[in-house]
């Protein structure tokens, strides 16, 4: 017995005074402002750009170590600048992804572990874009100019067919109104009815003979506006649709809203391919702000390769 203790004793010594070497995983490639970025971190990124962007193995695992250090410098300076971003924001985005790929959020986890990667691996993207956009709109809160004779180039480049005209719609708001408290059974109601409107609804003339026959239904008038003008959600059901029919609901915080498409002209006018193209234009101004704000930022680091 007291020989099997001594035995025991001399492993649990041995044990402890081992070295314990470190997983491959948890090998450390790059150290960003203190922070390190893991073999782990890499595989993880370049398996999430492979599966999202199909590149190959080599270029997403180069890309991967690229990213994953840009990340680190925008968090480090939107969080030194007094950014923050919450894990509901975070949970918001990854709902957001889902959403857009038709799958609920656990949908979405269990098809990225299919592909090797963890949904923990996609937040930390999220959440770094989050705060960047958050120190880039902060930081740029005074919008960005462009030059009249830059407008002036695109709008020559375009073709003259183009430029001469302008879309613009007549359109109508109809709230059908849900109170704050209601029941789900309500709620499913109101959505039925609103079906039902959406298909006897054929013009704007006969929606306030159809609309008659439900209760607490509104119609706000908007007006004619270019197709510039409205929303990019629901520009896109407005040209589909055509005049005489109603969008999709949208919820709010009165109920259910939808747009009536009352009718549509073509008019003399070169001011929509204006508006595009100047918004073609911040956007890119505002682009190439956001990667000077990341090269001066990443200057500022300490990068280290391991």
């Amino acid at each position: 017995m007291r020989n099997r203790f001594v035995i025991l004793s001399a492993l649990v010594a041995l044990l402890l005074a081992a070295p314990i070497a470190p997983s491959a995983d948890a090998a450390i490639k790059v150290i960003v402002n203190d922070v390190p970025i893991t073999d782990y971190d890499i595989t993880q990124r370049a398996r999430l750009i492979t599966l999202t962007q199909r590149k190959s193995a080599s270029v997403a695992r180069r890309e991967a170590v690229q990213e994953l250090i840009d990340d680190q410098v925008k968090v480090g300076e939107a969080t030194r600048m007094g950014m923050s971003v919450s894990d509901s924001e975070v949970d918001n985005a990854y709902a957001n992804i889902a959403r857009n790929v038709k799958l609920t959020p656990a949908r979405l986890t269990q098809a990225l572990g299919q592909g090797g990667v963890r949904a923990e691996t996609l937040k930390k993207r999220l959440r770094a874009q989050l705060i960047w956009g958050k120190l880039v709109r902060a930081r740029f809160s005074g919008g960005v100019d462009v030059d009249e004779s830059d407008i002036i180039a695109a709008l020559r480049k375009t073709d003259e067919e183009d430029r001469a005209t302008s879309i613009e719609y007549d359109l109508q708001r109809v709230i059908v109104v849900v109170p704050k408290n209601s029941s789900n059974g309500f709620k499913s109601q109101r959505r039925r009815e609103i079906a039902q409107i959406r298909k006897a609804v054929s013009s704007c003339e006969d929606m306030g003979s159809v609309l008659g026959q439900y209760k607490e239904v509104v119609v706000q008038p908007i007006g004619r506006r270019l197709e510039t003008e409205i929303p990019p959600n629901i520009i896109d059901q407005v040209k589909k649709l055509g005049p005489g029919k109603l969008t999709n609901p949208s919820p709010t915080p009165v109920g259910f809203e939808m747009i009536a498409i009352c009718g549509k002209r073509e008019i003399q006018s070169d001011i929509a391919m204006r508006t595009k193209l100047e918004n073609e234009l911040r956007a890119k101004e505002g682009e190439s702000q956001a990667r000077r704000l990341l090269m001066d930022a990443k200057r500022r680091s300490t990068i280290i390769y391991r």
